[in-house]
């Protein structure tokens, strides 16, 4: 194993919900030939809903400002249909007469050159302690649920049941959607970034970044020791059971713009596996990691802040949740004082 696998394989450890893995660098698992395809509770087919492809006009901006300095807000969101593109002259026009692009909110978790103390201990990491599968931790009426859509998605794989909830979650989470034509994948994003460096537009980054102490002896005490990380994968199955086809609905609405669906999201699945992170060794061991998601938030209203009293136009990038969510950043520069308007 190389230093940069390393890397990922600690940050997908202690990172939270299955969108880490692709945050962490982790490649998206192509899904194994399906059994059979996915049906409703009755046994009958799910029905099929068209994908949205080409080239699609993409959500509207908020507006957040004070006096005569404003900042246009994209909303992002995910899954999206694997094969959109997405384009936007009122996106590019904003951008270029910015003088600062803030990126979205964020956190990571960086190891340094600690991480070489850690590659003997890294085989198995992915497992249960005590030699533990996924039978054993479920309670039976999720076994039942987790075992026909193991037979999809996995197949014949029985080393899956082996693994942490957690981690099953989030490869169930990524070939589930993956056969569905939806990725949580961040080209979106990078669009816009390639839109920033077109237009020379500088970057600001409120990530905010925690360093493992010992990613060694960090490593070995999450092996051995457990996570409540149950609900991480039952919430997942629930939204896999009752919410795929909607999903790619919701795909299609963000991609011409249309948010009341996405506004009824609960995210419950992101708050379960949150929690399992929160429970696990490392968290306990540096209890910095229990207020992570709190403090970047924070981190990127602050820059927000600046930057809406510095320059006359700032372009930035949130996800949708944020900015629909009433205890949110976009809520939170709105009790500050600041004028915030939806797209027209």
């Amino acid at each position: 194993m190389t230093l940069k696998q390393a890397v990922s394989a600690l940050s997908l450890c202690f990172l939270s919900w299955p969108a880490l893995a692709q945050t962490a660098g982790e490649p998206v698992p192509q899904p194994q030939p399906a059994a059979a395809a996915p049906t409703t509770e009755d046994g009958e087919p799910v029905p099929q809903t068209i994908l949205v492809s080409g080239s699609r006009p993409g959500p509207g901006l908020w507006k957040v400002s004070k006096g005569d300095h404003v900042m246009w807000v994209f909303g992002t969101y995910s899954p999206v249909p694997i094969k959109m593109e997405w384009r936007s002259r009122d996106v590019e026009k904003k951008i270029a007469e910015s003088q600062e692009y803030l990126k979205p909110p964020g956190s990571g978790i960086s190891v340094g050159w600690g991480a070489v103390t850690a590659l003997p201990f890294l085989m198995g990491v992915k497992k249960n302690p005590d030699g533990a599968e996924l039978k054993d931790l479920l309670p039976p009426d999720v076994y039942a649920r987790w075992k026909p859509l193991k037979q999809v998605y996995f197949g014949d794989d029985n080393g899956i049941e082996r693994e942490r909830p957690s981690f099953v979650a989030a490869e169930l989470s990524s070939r589930a959607l993956r056969q569905a034509g939806l990725t949580n994948s961040n080209e979106i994003t990078k669009t816009i970034e390639k839109l920033v460096d077109k237009h020379n537009v500088k970057i600001v980054d409120a990530t905010v970044q925690v360093k493992i102490k010992d990613p060694g002896q960090a490593v070995r005490d999450f092996k051995k020791s457990p996570m409540d990380d149950v609900p991480c994968l039952a919430k997942t199955i629930d939204r896999l059971d009752g919410d795929l086809v909607a999903m790619r609905a919701r795909a299609n609405a963000w991609a011409v713009g249309e948010y009341e669906d996405i506004r009824k999201l609960d995210y419950g699945e992101r708050a379960a596996c949150r929690q399992a992170v929160l429970s696990s060794s490392l968290a306990k061991n540096q209890p910095e990691l229990q207020t992570l998601n709190e403090r970047a938030l924070a981190s990127w209203v602050a820059a927000a802040e600046k930057a809406l009293a510095t320059n006359t136009s700032t372009f930035a990038v949130v996800h949708i949740k944020e900015i629909l969510d009433p205890k949110g950043v976009i809520a939170t520069l709105q009790s500050k004082g600041y004028t915030v308007e939806p797209p027209k």
